[in-house]
């Protein structure tokens, strides 16, 4: 080959060597020309808002991810705006703004943000910012008085809860007070109780004061006969009272015999005499004069005074006797009213209990104890958390506690469930999500129907299934299944009134996650808290599901 053909050559390759730099040069100046960033302000004051937009040209059917989330640390976005779109023939110019600022003076650095288009990234470059201080001049700035203070309304006074406790505490005290007042009522009528003669006296002179004998001989003679039995039976038998004429006779002539008192057989006769006088006139209504009821009168005197002339005086002993034996009667009678009391109280505290169990069940119940009711959940501040990998970000009015899995998956490389509550509380919810193996599939409705299995294994019965997509508020698509079931007690028994359940099945590549909630039908707070919760899921997508989308 000659030295001209060579050159010649050399050329052409030089030539096209170059043309080629120049169309890679062209090409990287038209795709960097794709993305590119605005600012409209690199200083600002503390607080300020800067706008920051980043512009793409792409094809109408290009798929563009621009930043979400806190990409511009250190500076915070306080506004994603809604992104503007033009179109210009088969190209599309997208606009998305964003509202950072800074609280803080200083200069600060907006980091490179990557725009995402057909899944290839794209990075725009960084810019610095001044963030300066707001300068305030004292000897200027006018001077103003303390505000004074704004009355705030006190909450609304929740007169159930304290209704519940002081009702019990009211009944309580007002058994302990009648008892105490029985005993003090008791006490104070045994001091004023007269010794036996006198009393017995005392009431003869009181029945001669009235026109009984007259005008109701048969009071007259009941009460004739009453005073000298209880006579007898304070001093003489402790049975005299209660026994009839004949038995009351009997029981003296045996203490006569017996040598226990040494009545006399005139006094026994005169007693007898009288007493059967007394039962004619009460049950056979026979009438007696005026004077014969005098007599009968003066005849019981007569009885009671010879009684009390043949009733031997207590030897000291049994004065200790009587005296410990009194005692231990009041010993008894003691315990006796503790032991009333503290069964009343139990009584009264198993028929509360009884009563707010049938009115609010166990766990209102519970609930009041403890003071979580589903009121008090609602009033509260809630906790945000994340839960599992990938993570489930969703706000809760407890936090979840960690749950050992005991059978996981077999497929599944790593698990992890979180709980509040169980299934016969009012609200129970259930976070889990579940790490598989890369390239493994999953279908929404298979794992719908394997949860709705394992809350089988909770005791759910005669399951209602509906089902729908559901979207989170960012746009994320997943299976939400609901309706509602029966359940069975630990005793195997099943509720009448059924529960309602709520459950969001979400996939990614290698990850499933699930959010059970199982609440108490026709409870409106359970019901507001039930929708907080599933109004606040948000996911963790991953790397390569984001890049896919």
């Amino acid at each position: 080959m000659c030295k001209k053909t060579k050159l010649y050559n050399l050329f052409l390759i030089s030539r096209a060597k170059w043309l080629f730099l120049f169309v890679l040069a062209l090409y990287s100046h038209f795709v960097v020309s794709q993305v590119s960033t605005q600012i409209d302000t690199t200083t600002i004051k503390i607080g300020e808002e800067i706008i920051y937009a980043i512009k793409v040209q792409a094809d109408s059917t290009d798929i563009i991810l621009f930043p979400e989330g806190q990409t511009f640390k250190p500076l915070e976005v306080i506004e994603s705006y809604k992104t503007d779109t033009t179109f210009n023939k088969n190209k599309i110019n997208l606009i998305k703004r964003y509202g950072l600022t800074q609280f803080d003076s200083g200069h600060y650095t907006i980091p490179s943000q990557r725009v995402v288009i057909n899944n290839k990234p794209f990075n725009t470059d960084s810019v610095l910012v001044e963030v300066q201080d707001v300068l305030v001049d004292t000897t200027k700035q006018k001077m103003y008085d303390i505000k004074p203070f704004i009355a705030v309304p006190k909450p609304p006074f929740n007169y159930k809860k304290w209704l519940y406790i002081i009702i019990p505490i009211l009944v309580l005290l007002g058994i302990i007070l009648y008892y105490i007042f029985r005993k003090q009522k008791q006490k104070a009528k045994q001091k004023q109780q007269l010794p036996p003669y006198e009393e017995a006296i005392t009431a003869l002179k009181q029945l001669d004061n009235t026109p009984l004998k007259t005008e109701n001989p048969k009071e007259y003679y009941s009460q004739l006969s009453e005073i000298v039995k209880r006579y007898l039976d304070r001093e003489v038998d402790e049975r005299a009272l209660e026994s009839t004429t004949n038995e009351l006779i009997e029981r003296l002539k045996l203490h006569k015999d017996a040598g226990d008192f040494n009545f006399s057989t005139t006094t026994i006769k005169k007693l007898e005499a009288v007493l059967k006088r007394a039962d004619l006139v009460k049950f056979a209504k026979m009438q007696e004069d005026e004077g014969q009821a005098l007599t009968d009168r003066k005849t019981i005197e007569e009885v009671i005074n010879e009684t009390k002339e043949v009733i031997p005086e207590p030897t000291e002993e049994e004065l200790l006797k009587n005296k410990e034996y009194a005692q231990e009667q009041q010993k008894r009678r003691k315990r006796k009213r503790i032991k009333i009391a503290v069964i009343s109280a139990i009584l009264l505290i198993i028929l509360t209990l009884g009563t707010l169990l049938g009115i609010y069940g166990i766990s209102g119940v519970k609930d009041m104890l403890t003071g979580t009711t589903t009121k008090a959940m609602l009033a509260k501040p809630w906790i945000k958390s994340e839960y599992g990998n990938p993570a489930i970000i969703i706000e809760t009015p407890e936090v979840l506690i960690r749950k050992e899995i005991k059978n996981t998956p077999q497929a599944a490389t790593n698990a992890q469930v979180f709980q509040y509550g169980n299934i016969l509380d009012k609200f129970w919810i259930t976070v889990s999500t579940i790490s598989l193996p890369e390239g493994t599939e999953i279908e929404l409705p298979q794992a719908l129907e394997q949860g709705l299995k394992t809350l089988e294994t909770y005791g759910a019965i005669n399951m209602v299934v509906k089902q729908e997509t559901f979207k989170t508020e960012k746009g994320i698509e997943g299976l939400k299944g609901y309706g509602e079931f029966n359940v069975k007690d630990k005793k195997g028994n099943i509720l009448k009134t059924p529960l309602k359940y709520e459950t969001l099945f979400f996939k990614q590549d290698g990850g499933l996650q699930n959010i059970l909630i199982v609440y108490k039908k026709d409870d409106a707070d359970v019901a507001r808290i039930k929708d907080r919760i599933i109004n606040s899921v948000e996911l963790e997508i991953k790397e390569s599901n984001a890049e896919k989308e």
